[in-house]
């Protein structure tokens, strides 16, 4: 139960505003909070009548959300969670027909900028870029991050946006970036739910911020509760600023400043804001802003009532201390509004949101009503006064609202039904639903990568140079020329990550890179696999170039919830509207143990649909593809051999410039009997196979994809099975993981099935992670023995007397 306190008598500070301007600014700042208020209260009828299909609103944040926005500027960043309507409303970041667009799924950018109809509704974005993928002035526009629904998830992006601006703020390398930022005086707004404050993320991109010493502001709207569980469960003490005190800076040592304030109080929020974020913006310190006494009063979604775990105590509380309600009686005992002017301002305000959001479902329904009409036309035109042909057409047109998926699939029953009727008026059907699925892709499917100008693919090809006296170095030794070329031409280059900066990571890849470019481009991490991630996400969005590094591959699940539901997802869910090119750098395969062999990539391929997915066979290739990817604007992961940084290879003279070409397989050894595929640290133990194999007569043509997003877009898998007729894929991943995808890409994609004369075979690792040693990586992943009897075996097959059994 909360205390029964007095509302507070703190002044907004108005000393330089006359009382009729500070009037104005109050009534305003009342009207926005009343207005989303009423969306919020509207939004759940839309839902519970069926117009809408889930709803989640800010009501009961209005008041502390309008105090933020005023401590709001343009080149800010917003990163926060789906309560933050009233702010958005209050900063331009989103509008009320906007609002409604999105809660109906609107596919129009023009309707939903945040994410053309994707995103469930109060997941708001600022669209950064431009169609053809170039980056908008972003100093000019108050900017959002594209909202995820994952509670905490937002918190790892965050470290990156304020880290950005200490890089803007303390490198004057990077002054010449006009349009990311001014001398790095931007704040990084977060913000987050009491409950949510228990995931791990959350600490942890604490913990990042405080380390970093950035401007990070941290706002938690602490409603007492996560859903139906109380604080009780949730926090330590029931406080999430009590426990948060250790971090709090002091005359020793740097640190937060933590705030707390209540949630009714608009006038101590209004100083709070100011103040927190003048310290935050000016001192380059993150600070904590604690909003307590913060009512939920619909509850916490459209799907369930709050009624049903709040006590009646509580629930009276919550109508009393509604933000709204308080700051409605602190403006008429302030003599700010009268009873009458505020319930006039109300009146007007009820009839606004009501008639935006008619015409937001007008617009919504205007294109889909015109598909509809001549959906039903064509079929009444085909039916000819058949019976069930006409039924569905009375359906479509008995359905006053209907959705563009009941036209769709009306269309498509009638195509079915008629199949073998053909008449013009089914071929004019069977136009008009083509001619729709081009647009639908483009509405619903289109846009996993941003696909601008400057996408991989239009990256020139420039062949690695040699010449007589290039010489042989270390693997680790051409990747480290490659980072040093690369870190000398491009200023926005930066790169983070365990042990990566004053030992040049414990493979030397940027052994001596520090000391030549500085701790801010090249630097350590503590161990924070997600803020790691978050960090480059979030410079990426401010036009960095950012290299996060994960130690180790297996390491890469800490990260997968950020990699998946953020990065990989980004230009989907925004349709373009952002980018970040963040490249994640990592090693794997085979080694040792449970915990350092790790080669999980169904797991990747299955989760990051978004990145591009880079497994370069040696150091050659990996600099090839860094340097692709450096010179182009999309997210990708890139795993190099964790064996390969000591082998010798031939340093190129062009080491910094040379490229490879993402979704180019390679044909790294010709053969006629049997198609090969593999990848990465297995494809040496291929090639070796190989020669045993030509002992007994048998050709090996050996394919290495080199990326598995894209895969082979030449189809060279297939060309080469058109010539042997047989295929084997063979890597480290477990049973039906990695290579169950190749299989899929091959003989489905590229239709290499109708070349095969026998089974098509994969050889993998065993169902489990390695045991440690030597014994155990040879009994636990495809070693040579292995892949010279599968091949072996699957000629016998075919040929049992030129190649006996073995076994």
């Amino acid at each position: 139960m909360m205390p029964n306190v007095k509302l507070t008598t703190n002044p907004i500070d108005a000393s330089e505003l006359s009382f009729d301007d500070f009037k104005t600014i109050v009534i305003k700042d009342y009207k926005i909070a009343f207005e989303s208020r009423q969306a919020s209260l509207l939004g759940r009828k839309e839902v519970l009548t069926g117009k809408a299909k889930f709803g989640i609103f800010g009501d009961g944040k209005e008041v502390p959300q309008i105090a933020m926005a005023k401590a709001f500027k343009n080149g800010d960043w917003r990163s926060g969670y789906y309560r933050d309507q009233t702010f958005a409303f209050a900063t331009g970041i989103c509008t009320l027909k906007e609002f409604f667009a999105q809660l109906y799924a609107n596919p129009s950018v023009e309707a939903d900028p945040a994410s053309a109809g994707r995103q469930m509704n109060c997941h708001f974005a600022t669209r950064s870029i431009n169609e053809d993928g170039s980056w908008k002035n972003l100093t000019e526009i108050k900017n959002c991050s594209s909202d995820i629904a994952p509670t905490g998830g937002q918190m790892a992006r965050l470290v990156g946006l304020a880290y950005a601006s200490k890089l803007y703020r303390q490198n004057p390398e990077l002054s010449y970036l006009k349009n990311f930022s001014v001398d790095g005086n931007e704040v990084a707004f977060g913000t987050i739910g009491n409950a949510s404050t228990s995931e791990g993320v959350f600490f942890e991109a604490i913990n990042a911020a405080g380390v970093l010493q950035i401007p990070m502001a941290m706002s938690i709207w602490d409603d007492a509760y996560g859903i139906s569980v109380p604080a009780k469960y949730q926090t330590t003490k029931e406080d999430i600023s009590e426990i948060l005190k250790g971090f709090q800076r002091d005359e020793n040592a740097a640190g937060y400043e933590i705030y707390k304030v209540r949630g009714w109080d608009y006038p101590a929020l209004c100083e709070i804001y100011q103040r927190a974020i003048d310290v935050c913006r000016t001192e380059h310190v993150p600070v904590l802003i604690h909003v307590t006494e913060v009512t939920q009063p619909q509850g916490h979604s459209t799907s369930g009532s709050h009624e049903r775990y709040k006590d009646k105590a509580r629930l009276e509380w919550e109508r009393e201390y509604d933000c709204i309600l308080q700051m409605r009686k602190w403006m008429i005992e302030s003599a700010i509004a009268t009873e009458e002017e505020i319930a006039e301002l109300e009146a007007t305000a009820k009839k606004l949101v009501r008639e935006t959001q008619r015409e937001a479902w007008n617009e919504f329904l205007a294109t889909i009503k015109i598909e509809k009409d001549q959906v039903i036309a064509m079929i009444n035109s085909i039916a000819k006064g058949n019976q069930s042909l006409l039924k569905i057409a009375g359906q479509l047109a008995g359905t006053p609202d209907a959705l563009r998926k009941e036209v769709i699939s009306a269309a498509r029953k009638v195509l079915r039904l008629t199949v073998q009727n053909p008449s013009s008026e089914r071929t004019e059907l069977l136009n008009w639903y083509v001619s729709q699925n081009e647009l639908n892709i483009d509405r619903y499917n289109s846009k996993l990568f941003t696909d601008g100008k400057e996408s991989p693919f239009l990256v020139t090809p420039v062949s690695a140079e040699y010449d007589e006296e290039s010489r042989m170095v270390d693997g680790r030794e051409l990747l480290n020329a490659c980072f040093d070329a690369n870190f000398a031409r491009d200023e926005r280059l930066v790169a983070f990550g365990e042990d990566l900066g004053a030992i040049g990571d414990v493979n030397q890849g940027f052994a001596g890179l520090q000391a030549k470019y500085g701790d801010l481009r090249i630097t350590d991490t503590g161990i924070r696999e997600m803020t790691i991630v978050g960090q480059g996400i979030g410079l990426a969005l401010r036009g960095l170039r950012p290299i996060a590094e994960i130690q180790y591959l297996d390491y890469l699940l800490y990260a997968l919830n950020i990699l998946s539901d953020d990065l990989a997802s980004l230009s989907y869910r925004t349709k373009a509207g952002q980018k970040a090119p963040v490249i994640i750098r990592t090693r794997g395969h085979r080694l040792e143990g449970v915990w350092h062999s790790g080669s999980p990539i169904g797991m990747i391929l299955g989760s990051l649909r978004g990145l591009h997915i880079c497994v370069p066979r040696n150091m050659t290739q990996a600099a090839g593809m860094y340097n692709t990817l450096f010179r182009s604007d999309e997210p990708a992961l890139v795993i190099e051999c964790l064996n390969g940084y000591r082998l010798k290879e031939k340093l190129p003279e062009n080491v910094g410039a040379y490229t490879v070409p993402l979704g180019k397989a390679e044909i790294v050894r010709q053969g006629t009997d049997i198609t090969v595929v593999s990848y990465g640290s297995t494809l040496r133990i291929v090639e070796e196979a190989a020669e045993e194999l030509a002992q007994f007569g048998i050709s090996v043509e050996i394919i290495d994809p080199q990326t598995l997003l894209p895969f082979d877009t030449d189809h060279l898998c297939a060309q080469s099975l058109s010539k042997t007729n047989k295929l084997l894929v063979v890597d480290e991943d477990v049973p039906g993981g990695g290579a169950a995808f190749i299989l899929q890409q091959i003989l489905e994609e590229q239709n290499g099935y109708y070349h095969l004369d026998g089974q098509p075979k994969t050889l993998t690792a065993k169902a489990h992670r390695p045991p440690y040693g030597s014994d155990g990586d040879y009994f636990s992943k495809p070693s040579v023995d292995d892949v010279v009897e599968t091949v072996y075996q699957m000629m016998n097959e075919s040929y049992p007397g030129k190649y006996p059994a073995i076994f």
